[in-house]
């Protein structure tokens, strides 16, 4: 049993009270022994206040469910539905209109339009990686991607391929044209480029002389202005660097010496305590509050590579130009950083409280803002926040009540850490269908903090199955996304955020791109994310988050914004209409299909994350399609067969073979690891398949159908297996 301090009515687990003394609270100011007796009576006052909110879920839950079995199908009275909701208070009234007031807010996020990566905070280097991502080679992203075509000799190969190279270039050339023309000629044909009085200039292979079509879009240079080594060009708020060295491989074939042209990249990245880290225990949590610690301070570093080749990688410096005026300015070179904390189901026995766990997300949110406090003492250095804020996302909220609650949530630890009211600004993430219905009240809730607000679409598909077991089975997975009611709450997303006066203060945001190795399908749909009017949309990785970046030249979002801000509302009753079918018509083998590729998924992601701890992976799927995974993909999966087994769509014994036959085609996937145990040599007791099992069987009666709980006991089974 682990060793505790007790402080008045809390005993903390020594290791984390020692973490806290010796690594998180010097330097801040903060007061030890104020420090956790302050948190003690904050977990005194707010827990009992956060297990009625968990119980109030439950409890609408069951009347929901109760509702249903009454008016069991698809063709239920959808007004009655309506009213039903509204008296048992599922839905409330919208406040009046009103226009959110959060202050202190990075451009990044208030102003600038840009991709959002996603990483699980736990493994340092990828961390590492997505707070450097603020700027990504276009070049390399282009050339190692399928976003280029690979036909007519241009594949991609173990060397440079000159005739790929070309097309690269010819890409990035084309793109310049479109978002930076010069007033004469292109820039296919630019030979050299300098800094004259009036900005940027080019000679061109005639000899000839341009500039730029828009003057201001040149924004400074480093070196020589009669040889500059970097240009800077700004597009849309994003900037554009085109890196000149004639001695460079790829430079010397260039005209103009360009050896690569960078975008400004992933504006934010959201360090993710959560749905992608697998943290079950005290030696988790640490591990994750280390490296939020290290980001604050500027101090996290992780050693890349081989024996052969091994560097350590360190925070990206913040980079220094001159503007055409000769005055010195400098531009970030990492992405503002954003915490995503637990949700307030979670609890843990790192911190108890007569002897009971707390609430995760108390002991997150304070050791998140305790470490961000680094940050904002950091004076000149290269900070995170420039205006003196702490972002923390807040997923998985049910609702205005719960809204409310992490409001006063953040105040109590304002006062706790002696901060500036509304130092600590929310993302509200809209991924349950009681948040969706009530946005608008949520967004009120928090109306002097909120900075985000995004449409989880993985999470919400997993709650509306959830929410509406009791209706009747549901579509394919597949066909979900064609279902009326998803279409409307991504509408509603932006029209609500536009209406609450997100603009200039807060993003709004649309999910991810879960297939990391398919480019330039990418490239061809993710655009419609700033076309909705989205100022920000997740990708898995910093190459995604530069070719994502492209989409944002493409559109200016503000424009967007303006034009459908007064566009009708998706109407109510098709954000309540779920994606049920009047009756099961599929085929014997339709089914089996369907439960083959969910029981893929489920295994493919749970062996991971049961037996390496891995929250976020790339997992072939039943068409060996590699899909970004993490708990909210899971919760679909696990919460479709669920459906379709209470439903009498497939029977248990259907579901168990699929399981059995998937994990021997999951081993297969794995067997180049030699860390990895084949589910297949014992089932029976083989910890990951019995929570892959568990998962499906008890899906339904799990609260909110949650993958959570299930994954923590087997992993913490599994970590006591192994000691």
């Amino acid at each position: 049993m682990s060793l505790s301090v007790v402080i008045d009515r809390i005993a903390v687990n020594q290791r984390l009270h020692e973490f806290v003394a010796r690594e998180a609270i010097p330097g801040t100011g903060i007061v030890e022994r104020d420090f956790w007796r302050g948190f003690a009576a904050l977990v005194t006052q707010l827990a009992p206040a956060n297990a009625a909110l968990m119980k109030r879920r439950d409890e609408l839950q069951t009347r929901i469910d109760d509702w249903h079995r009454r008016h069991p199908g698809t063709r239920f009275d959808s007004a009655a539905y309506e009213r039903f909701l509204r008296e048992i208070g599922y839905l409330v009234a919208p406040p009046q209109p009103f226009r959110i007031g959060t202050a202190n807010v990075d451009r990044e996020i208030a102003v600038t339009a840009g991709p959002q990566l996603v990483v699980p905070i736990n493994n340092a280097r990828y961390a590492l990686n997505a707070a450097n991502a603020r700027w990504g080679s276009l070049y390399d992203a282009l050339y190692g991607t399928d976003a280029i075509a690979e036909d007519a000799g241009a594949a991609r190969g173990a060397h440079y391929n000159p005739v790929r190279g070309a097309r690269v270039i010819a890409f990035v050339r084309d793109f310049l044209d479109r978002h930076f023309p010069l007033v004469e000629g292109s820039h296919h044909d630019a030979k050299a480029f300098f800094i004259g009085d009036g900005g940027l200039e080019v000679t061109l292979l005639n000899g000839s002389r341009s500039g730029l079509r828009e003057a201001a879009a040149f924004a400074g240079h480093q070196g020589d202005r009669a040889a500059p080594r970097s240009v800077l060009l700004t597009h849309h708020g994003l900037y554009v660097r085109l890196c000149i060295d004639p001695e460079h491989p790829i430079g010397r074939t260039d005209p103009a010496g360009v050896n690569d042209v960078v975008l400004e990249s992933a504006l934010t990245t959201i360090q993710d305590f959560e749905d992608s880290v697998a943290a079950v225990d005290v030696e988790d949590k640490l591990l994750v509050y280390r490296n939020w610690l290290g980001l604050m301070k500027g101090t996290l570093e992780a050693e890349i590579g081989t024996d052969a080749r091994r560097f350590t990688r360190r925070l990206q410096a913040d980079q220094s130009y001159l503007a055409a005026d000769g005055s010195v300015f400098s531009v970030p070179g990492r992405a503002l950083m954003l915490a995503r904390n637990v949700g307030h189901h979670m609890y843990t026995d790192a911190v108890t409280l007569d002897g009971q766990p707390i609430p995760e997300t108390f002991i997150d949110g304070v050791l998140t803002a305790l470490i961000g406090m680094h940050d904002l003492r950091r004076g000149e250095a290269p900070r995170n926040s420039r205006t003196g804020s702490i972002y923390i996302v807040k997923p998985k909220m049910h609702g205005p009540d719960e809204a409310r609650f992490a409001d006063q949530l953040f105040e109590h630890i304002e006062d706790l850490l002696g901060l500036p009211r509304h130092t600590l600004k929310i993302g509200i993430m809209d991924e349950e269908r009681r948040t969706t219905v009530n946005l608008a009240a949520c967004i009120h809730a928090a109306r002097d903090r909120v900075v985000f607000i995004n449409t989880g679409f993985l999470d919400r598909t997993g709650d509306e199955i959830h929410t509406s077991m009791e209706a009747g089975a549901v579509e394919r997975k597949g066909d979900l996304k064609k279902a009326v009611w998803l279409d409307a709450y991504e509408r509603q997303n932006v029209d609500i955020g536009l209406a609450c006066g997100l603009p200039g203060h807060a993003q709004i945001g649309k999910g991810m791109w879960a297939m990391p190795d398919l480019m330039a399908q990418m490239l061809q749909s993710k655009g419609a994310h700033p076309a909705a009017g989205a100022n920000t949309a997740w990708v898995p990785s910093p190459t995604a988050a530069t070719l994502h970046a492209l989409h944002y030249h493409e559109v200016d979002v503000a424009r967007a914004q303006r034009e459908i801000a007064h566009r009708p509302r998706a109407a109510l009753i098709e954000i309540l209409t779920p994606p049920l079918v009047d009756k099961p018509h599929w085929s014997t083998a339709e089914i089996t299909e369907e439960l083959n590729n969910n029981a893929q998924s489920i295994l493919g992601y749970v062996v991971r994350w049961i037996d390496f701890g891995i929250g976020c992976s790339k997992v072939p799927d039943y068409h060996n399609v590699a899909l970004m995974e993490d708990r909210a993909t899971l919760r679909i999966s696990s919460q479709h067969v669920a459906n379709w087994l209470h439903h009498g769509v497939c029977t248990p014994e259907e579901v168990l073979e699929a399981l059995r036959r998937m994990a021997a085609v999951v081993d297969r996937q794995n067997a180049a690891d030699p860390a990895y145990e084949p589910m297949g040599a014992d089932m029976e007791r083989n910890i990951a398949f019995q929570a892959a099992r568990d998962l499906v069987f008890e899906g339904r009666i799990q609260s909110n159908g949650y993958t959570e709980h299930i994954l923590h006991s087997r992993r913490r089974e599994r970590k006591a297996a192994r000691t």
